[in-house]
């Protein structure tokens, strides 16, 4: 459309408008069906089919991905071939002696143990023999397992039971076949036989009795057998190891060479003393002697612990393991041995009848005061020393019937009264826990119990207010031989670091 103004002419413009169908006349009906077509082809070059379906989900843009996903899996699917298997030849089955024949060619008999293969039948070259020769000699090798007989190995591996029980003799002549350690290997040497069916002698026999001992047996021309000893050089030297303690005593005490037995056994016993997680720092030193024997062919063998130290700040703490009065112990450099704290019941699992203080005596018939504690028991139950102690008094006692008294340490002492039987004497050192007689009623008693009683500085107490605490002390000629083995412990070179 045109419009023209052109003001100034007259009070008003005029106008003029003129359509594009008065200008160019009407238009074709197919050129406006190409037009549509060409607007509509341009639309859809625009539209997006396949936009993403995880936004705008429930728009139509959304769904118009929808559906053309789902048109292209509808075409996938009619346009797919059919899945039918395919028909092909198989191979017939086999069985029998097919089947073997085919087995044997294959890899299957390696996973069967290999029990399948191709053998020559015999021909008519091949002739039987009469009498086949036998191997002159068999060499054996044996081992002697746990909770075995030295016989029966040799029995098992061919030798005749009464020869067999010929060399047991020998060899247990020489050394006690108990101590013949589990594991030990034997190389045997079986000779020729006399006849089929008999069992072969034997020509040589070595084995590693002990440590510190191999036996050899040969047979002689003559058709005896010779038992040869073999000593092995033992160096039995301490093996001695320092350290720091570092982050972990054990793992530090393990790589600088100590066996793990000892290491468990150094802190049992730097525990009886020291605490383990107040003096036992990172900064500290441990100190340890172990049993070692070092034969010459190179076995080394490890024993128990001897010393175990410990260095802190300038504080040594040293322990030597001692034995006194049949009690193995850890003994301090100054001869104190370990501290045990309270005491044990003198009759296991007896019921207290009677206690510590005035009563009615029930044969004397009046009031008096009780100097102990009744325990009532079966006859015959066993008494135990509440502590070590030594003997001082063991006999009849009066009104006590049978009766025992132990000494103990700062100035404590108790005594047993009413037993049926005594198993001590006086003078002898008697441990904790050790029976030292059995429950009865001697003397002024109505039934089977024991009268324990307490003394302090030779005056009666009541038991239980008395805490008893003992440590193993040296003295005299114990001490001196305990500080003799200490300085010689204490002399034995650093082995590991």
């Amino acid at each position: 459309m045109y419009q023209r103004i052109e003001p100034g002419f007259g009070q008003s413009a005029s106008a003029a408008a003129l359509s594009i169908d008065q200008i160019i006349g009407p238009v074709p009906a197919r050129s406006r069906l190409r037009d549509a077509a060409h607007s509509f082809a341009d639309r859809l070059h625009h539209v997006d089919w396949v936009p993403d379906l995880g936004v705008n989900i429930g728009s139509l843009t959304w769904f118009r991905g929808l559906a053309t996903c789902t048109a292209l899996c509808a075409t996938t699917w009619m346009l797919a071939p059919g899945l039918d298997a395919l028909p092909v030849m198989s191979s017939p089955a086999v069985s029998g002696d097919a089947w073997e024949e085919t087995r044997a060619q294959t890899v299957a008999p390696l996973a069967w143990g290999g029990d399948s293969g191709k053998r020559m039948a015999a021909n008519q070259l091949v002739r039987e023999l009469n009498d086949a020769p036998e191997r002159p000699t068999i060499d054996a090798t044996a081992s002697l397992g746990r909770g075995d007989s030295f016989a029966r190995v040799l029995e098992r591996n061919g030798v005749g039971s009464g020869e067999a029980a010929s060399i047991r003799a020998m060899v247990a002549g020489v050394t006690n076949l108990d101590e013949v350690e589990p594991g030990t290997i034997l190389k045997l040497t079986l000779g020729r036989r006399t006849a089929k069916g008999s069992a072969r002698p034997v020509e040589s026999l070595s084995f590693r009795a002990r440590f510190d001992l191999a036996l050899s047996l040969v047979r002689q021309p003559d058709g005896r057998l010779m038992l040869n000893h073999i000593p092995i050089a033992v160096n039995k030297m301490p093996l001695r190891i320092r350290g720091a303690v570092g982050d972990s005593l054990y793992r530090s005490a393990r790589a600088a060479g100590a066996p793990p037995k000892a290491v468990e056994s150094y802190i049992r016993a730097i525990a009886s003393k020291l605490s383990l997680g107040g003096d036992v720092t990172s900064d500290a030193r441990f100190d340890l002697i172990v049993e070692q024997e070092r034969a010459e062919t190179g076995e080394v063998r490890h024993g128990k612990l001897l010393y175990a130290g410990l260095e802190k700040n300038g504080r040594n703490t040293r322990l030597l393991q001692w034995t006194i009065g049949g009690r193995t112990e850890w003994f301090e450099a100054s001869g104190v041995g370990q501290r045990r704290g309270g005491m044990t019941t003198p009759v296991a699992g007896a019921r207290v009848s009677s206690r510590f203080g005035m009563r009615f005596h029930p044969i004397l018939g009046y009031s008096r005061l009780h100097r102990g504690t009744d325990f009532a028991a079966p006859h015959g139950s066993p008494i135990r020393s509440v502590t070590d102690g030594i003997v001082n008094f063991s006999g009849r006692h009066g009104g006590n019937g049978n009766f025992v008294r132990i000494a103990h340490s700062n100035s404590l002492a108790t005594s047993y009264s009413h037993m049926s039987q005594i198993l001590v004497s006086s003078g002898q050192r008697v441990l904790q826990g050790q029976v030292i007689g059995y429950v009865g009623s001697t003397g002024l008693s109505t039934g089977p119990h024991l009268h324990f009683e307490v003394y302090k500085n030779n005056q009666v107490v009541n038991p239980q207010t008395v805490s008893f605490e003992s440590a193993s002390l040296l003295s005299g000629n114990e001490l001196a031989s305990f500080q003799a083995m200490l300085a010689r412990m204490l002399a034995i070179p650093v082995s590991g670091n």
